[in-house]
């Protein structure tokens, strides 16, 4: 674990540069708007979050987006809003189709 207690690699955009590239750079304040970002292995953008300033952003939340997306990629599973390792997934399939609401129960 690097210091501060981030388990992944965190980066400062002084100049704009890559708030400019994906669309988060205030021009008039001169500095980017809150967005995170999680990009797959392959490059692709999976998930994006943009807030202003006076919200923050929720660590715990990325943290189970980023297990999700790899649990995704290993298993080719699907995962519902608010999974955690070990809870119910769905294989997808056209036998799936209308038939969600019986494996995902409240």
């Amino acid at each position: 674990m690097v210091e501060g207690g981030v388990p992944f690699p965190m980066l400062s955009d002084a100049g704009g540069r890559i708030g400019q590239v994906y669309g988060v750079y205030d021009e008039a304040a001169g500095v980017d708007i809150r967005g995170r970002f999680i990009i797959d292995p392959d490059f692709v953008i999976r998930a994006m979050e943009v807030l202003t300033p006076e919200v923050g952003r929720n660590p715990a939340e990325l943290i189970r987006q980023l297990k999700a997306f790899q649990h995704n990629r290993a298993t080719g599973e699907v995962l519902p809003s608010g999974w955690q390792p070990g809870q119910v997934t769905l294989k997808p399939g056209p036998a799936l189709v209308g038939n969600v609401w019986k494996v995902w129960k409240p």
